[in-house]
């Protein structure tokens, strides 16, 4: 998506299973982009996130950026928000949309003129806005922030900007798509949702699907093996799994187990990592 719209320089967080997106993304090239990483032994946030990541932006400390959340999926117009915070002189400026399940998500405040003038948590009852993960800084927004210390911006720096200067953060509002895949629940909705409106397919193409094996409405990452026999039903099935035959599962995540231990609602099932959604 991004590289179709012609952004070409991309820094990635790095912190929970890092190889697995430096193994799909390399450096860039085969996307015509350029890669680099930035790695965050500890979770730094939000704001802390961003923050640890200003050394590898190419330009001056006055350079502003496009962020982008890992948990979501929408096509905003990123030229239309460029312009909006060209306009608006704001040092933020959030992507939002009307709030789809206030009860679910936490909201974001905005006043008649178009600026964000708070957060509200869900099931607040109050009249608000959706993030939906993407939006354009100034650097120097977060260059103020020590690196290496955890920090968030909703909950921490952006209220301190609004406090400092009113118009500090812009809102754009439209009315673009917006699909959740923050948990494995939502990324199994997100997925049957996206085959129900695009017609694309579930089942990766470099997978196999053995003899008499039932697949239902389940994803099929890439180089997985099904095997004869097997039955899954609601399931997200990650890269280069195996599947035995005969095997049955309903309504879970299933990833190699590589040695892990099962924490929580997890359970190892021989060389399986299962866990419930």
């Amino acid at each position: 998506w991004l590289a179709g719209l012609g952004i070409v320089e991309h820094v990635y967080n790095l912190h929970h299973h890092p190889a697995s997106i430096a193994a799909c993304l390399g450096d860039g090239t085969s996307l015509g982009i350029r890669v680099r990483y930035s790695w965050e032994p500890i979770v730094l946030g939000s704001a802390g996130g961003p923050r640890h990541a200003l050394a590898l932006l190419t330009d001056s400390d006055s350079r502003r950026f496009l962020i982008v959340n890992g948990d979501t999926l929408t096509k905003v117009d990123v030229d239309a928000l460029l312009q909006r915070h060209d306009r608006s002189g704001a040092r933020v400026t959030m992507s939002l949309i009307p709030n789809p399940a206030p009860d679910k998500y936490g909201g974001v405040t905005v006043s008649e003129d178009g600026f964000v003038t708070g957060f509200t948590r869900a099931a607040a009852g109050v009249e608000s806005f959706h993030f939906i993960g993407v939006q354009v800084a100034e650097a120097d927004v977060f260059s103020r922030l020590e690196d290496n210390v955890l920090s968030e911006s909703v909950n921490e720096l952006y209220p301190v900007l609004i406090r400092e200067a009113r118009e500090s953060i812009a809102a754009f509002i439209s009315s673009a798509s917006f699909n959740d895949i923050g948990t494995p629940l939502d990324c199994l909705r997100t997925s049957l949702a996206l085959v129900a409106d695009e017609g694309d397919r579930m089942v990766a193409r470099s997978a196999q699907i053995g003899a008499d094996a039932i697949v239902e409405r389940t994803a099929i990452w890439d180089d997985v093996i099904v095997g004869a026999g097997a039955h899954l039903r609601e399931c997200i099935v990650a890269d280069r799994v195996t599947i035995p035959a005969g095997a049955r599962y309903e309504r879970c995540a299933i990833v190699r187990a590589n040695g892990h231990t099962a924490r929580g609602d997890e359970r190892i099932d021989g060389a399986l990592l299962i866990r419930a959604i």
